[in-house]
């Protein structure tokens, strides 16, 4: 998988919308720490009037799928129209 293909994914997060543990490939990952976080303007849907939508929302996080286990960078993404997450493999 690479930062062009999208996988669904389940996210747990805390009130404030951060993420906390996510589910992929029926492994749970723990969120080690928010590398970057940023809110997209550029792809926003548009809604059945034609006005612009709420933007999607991107975390970049580092997280491992167990104690002791090596951490890798992933970029999650929570589409505004629909509140769904996707993954991405992040760089590095």
């Amino acid at each position: 998988m690479n930062l062009v293909d999208a996988a669904p994914v389940y996210v747990h997060t805390r009130d404030d919308g951060r993420p906390v543990r996510f589910v992929w490939r029926d492994r749970l990952y723990t969120v080690r720490a928010v590398v970057e976080h940023w809110v997209s303007s550029s792809e926003r849907p548009q809604d059945p009037k034609g006005k612009p939508g709420q933007p999607d929302e991107f975390w970049r996080v580092q997280a491992a799928p167990g104690p002791g286990m090596k951490s890798g960078v992933y970029e999650l993404r929570r589409a505004a129209a629909t509140g769904a997450w996707t993954l991405r493999l992040g760089p590095g």
